[in-house]
C-alpha cells in the first residue's frame, strides 16, 4: 500500500524522525530498516526493552492512524484500481488494518475485498506469508499472481511467494529480476479475451537501470 498505491512518504519520515529524536537513533538507519516492515518489528529491532518497545509501537500507531496530512495516491493508482475487476486484486501491507483503511480513504482509493494487514500475519515482509495468504483468498495459484512492490523487504517477499514481482518507484536494486515503473500512469486494463483467464494489462516500457525519469 504505502509507496505503491498511497504516497505517504512525508508523513512516514516525519513519524520516524520523531521516534529517532526521542531515542537518539540515526534516522537514515531506521528508515532503511523500516521501509516495508511492520512498525512493531522496526521498533523492536531498535529498542531492546520489550515493555518500552510495546509502548512506543502503540504510540506510533495511534499517531499514524490520526494523521493524514499530505497523503495522496501514487499517480495513476486510482484509475488502475477503478478499471480492475474487484475480484482480481488485493492489498498486502505492513500497516495495521485500521491504518490501511485510513490511508486508502485519505488517498481516495477503494478498499479491496482482500486486505492482508500486519495484524493478520505472524511473519511480516520479507517473509512471503502475506502474499501467499492473499493469493489463496483470491483463489489464484501463487505462480499466476503478480506482486507490485516498492521496498526491498516487499520485493523479497514477492519473489519468494510467486516470483513475478514488479516495482513502482525508485528502488532499482532488483531491476534485473523485477521490472520497474515510476508510477501507474500509462497502465491500461485490456478488455477480456476469449480463452484468457485473469487480467491483461497494457503497460508502458519499464524504467531501465540508471534512467532518469521526469515527473
Amino acid at each position: 500500500m504505502d509507496g505503491t498505491l498511497v504516497d505517504s512518504t512525508a508523513l512516514v519520515e516525519s513519524t520516524w524522525a520523531g521516534f529517532c529524536e526521542r531515542h537518539r537513533l540515526d534516522l537514515a538507519e531506521v528508515l532503511a530498516f523500516a521501509h516495508g516492515r511492520p512498525t512493531r518489528e522496526t521498533v523492536g529491532h531498535f529498542l531492546s526493552d520489550p515493555n518500552l518497545a510495546a509502548a512506543e509501537t502503540r504510540r506510533l500507531v495511534a499517531h499514524e492512524e490520526s494523521e493524514t496530512t499530505g497523503i495522496t495516491e501514487v499517480p495513476g493508482a486510482r484509475a488502475l484500481l477503478a478499471a480492475l475487476p474487484p475480484h482480481t486484486w488485493g492489498v498486502v501491507t505492513s500497516a495495521g488494518r485500521r491504518l490501511a483503511e485510513v490511508r486508502m480513504a485519505a488517498a481516495g482509493l477503494p478498499l479491496p475485498g482482500i486486505l492482508v494487514s500486519a495484524d493478520e500475519v505472524s511473519r511480516g515482509k520479507p517473509d512471503p506469508e502475506g502474499y501467499l495468504s492473499a493469493a489463496a483468498q483470491l483463489g489464484c495459484p501463487p505462480q499466476d499472481a503478480v506482486v507490485v512492490e516498492d521496498s526491498s523487504a516487499g520485493v523479497r517477499a514477492g519473489l519468494a511467494a510467486c516470483g513475478r514481482t514488479v516495482v513502482i518507484g525508485a528502488l532499482d536494486t532488483y531491476d534485473d529480476v523485477a521490472p520497474r515503473w515510476t508510477d501507474f500512469r500509462g497502465f491500461r486494463v485490456e478488455p477480456p479475451r476469449a480463452g484468457v483467464s485473469g487480467v491483461l494489462l497494457d503497460v508502458p516500457e519499464p524504467v531501465a537501470a540508471g534512467q532518469v525519469v521526469a515527473r
